[in-house]
């Protein structure tokens, strides 16, 4: 029988469980995945201590998985029995075997791995819609990226500075700031020792930052909102410090007239046709 890690309370990593499920054949719309790699992401701990619901107990967590298709329900078309397949953001990663909706997998080229694939589709997908959905970095823009060396933050550097962007990066040590230097940011922050926003306006020549890409929710939120420029974005799409409490949207016109959002990856991929074109960039 296979097995996944389950959790039955909420709480430390001390409630992960290796238990052997009963997984069963594939319904209509469904495959059974024998699963290779799982990805790891803070939404799992997240769950695991109950400030994101993770569904009814026992629960299996992890939210990023590759594997071979092992069986093919009612209806499936375009996938087939020993395809190799990775998905996002569809609960049950921690498994051997799992049952998935077709339309959730993304068939894996020869030259991705399945380890590769498990490892990058959750950060890889949230780097996209950062950079092409809720703020379309362009060419010249300068941007500001906390946990720059990071899962997320490590793609996102990357890309950001392929699409022309002047990247700078919040790190919290020398180490990370090598590191983030390495994934292209030109310019890193150490936030434990320097104030965010007065860096980022030395670095700017007082101008700011068109968009604050912001992981870290509470401790950051509002140095977030001050190194803006006039008509800036925050991203708020991580609560590593914490939730952000709840402000009046009033501080943002003096402020220069900025926009806050908080996206989640959900809806950027909740159709197959967005998932399709994620994946594919």
């Amino acid at each position: 029988m296979p097995h996944a890690i389950r959790i039955h309370a909420h709480g430390g990593a001390e409630q992960l469980r290796w238990e052997p499920v009963d997984v069963g054949d594939p319904g209509p719309g469904e495959v059974r995945l024998r699963q290779t790699a799982c990805g790891l992401n803070y939404i799992d701990i997240y769950q695991r201590d109950g400030l994101y619901p993770a569904g009814e107990l026992p629960a299996v967590l992890g939210m990023e998985a590759a594997g071979e298709i092992e069986a093919v329900g009612e209806g499936v078309s375009g996938l087939s029995v020993g395809d190799r397949v990775a998905y996002p953001m569809c609960q049950g990663g921690y498994a051997e075997s799992r049952i998935i909706a077709a339309d959730r997998l993304v068939a894996l080229p020869e030259t991705v791995s399945d380890r590769q694939a498990a490892a990058i589709m959750l950060k890889g997908l949230t780097a996209h819609y950062l950079l092409f959905r809720s703020y379309a970095v362009k060419r010249g823009d300068t941007i500001l990226v906390y946990a720059a060396a990071g899962g997320v933050g490590s793609l996102l550097c990357q890309w950001a500075k392929h699409l022309g962007a002047e990247v700078i990066g919040c790190v919290g040590s020398e180490e990370k700031a090598r590191l983030a230097r390495d994934n292209g940011c030109d310019h890193t922050i150490l936030y434990r020792d320097e104030s965010i926003p007065e860096r980022v306006r030395e670095i700017t020549d007082g101008a700011g930052v068109a968009a604050a890409y912001d992981s870290i929710g509470q401790a950051t939120f509002m140095d977030s909102l001050d190194a803006l420029r006039p008509f800036g974005v925050l991203v708020s799409y991580g609560n590593a410090s914490g939730p952000v409490e709840p402000f009046s949207p009033s501080i943002l016109a003096p402020k220069g007239s900025l926009y806050v959002t908080r996206p989640t990856l959900a809806t950027h991929i909740a159709t197959p046709e967005l998932l399709a074109d994620g994946a594919g960039r």
